[in-house]
């Protein structure tokens, strides 16, 4: 069973940067290895989360429990196990079933 040491951080102030989260995280006594808030590819601007990843599982747990609700800038943070990215389904067009399949597959 693969080790779970990445964490998604959700509900984050837009304005929070990564040293900001990477310090929050480590007051609480959990050293980080990296810390990723996602941002707008075109903007730049935070989309409100990010990722963690620890040295260890246990790590990771302990910054769930520690992290999990905890009100970070103004905002109650949403921290559990970082699930991997589902692929992409894109419905407009992409096939003969399709509302306008026919059009754009002419």
């Amino acid at each position: 069973m693969e080790e779970q040491k990445k964490l998604y951080i959700g509900n984050l102030e837009y304005g929070v940067t990564e040293d900001a989260l990477k310090g929050f995280i480590e007051e609480k006594g959990i050293t980080t290895k990296e810390v990723k808030i996602i941002t707008d590819k075109y903007s730049g601007r935070s989309k409100g989360f990010g990722f963690a990843e620890f040295e260890t599982e246990e790590q990771a747990q302990q910054a769930i429990d520690a992290l999990n609700e905890q009100e970070f800038n103004g905002r109650k943070l949403i921290v559990n196990k970082a699930r991997k990215m589902q692929p992409r389904k894109d419905n407009f067009g992409s096939g003969r079933n399709s509302r306008f399949g026919d059009l754009f597959n002419q």
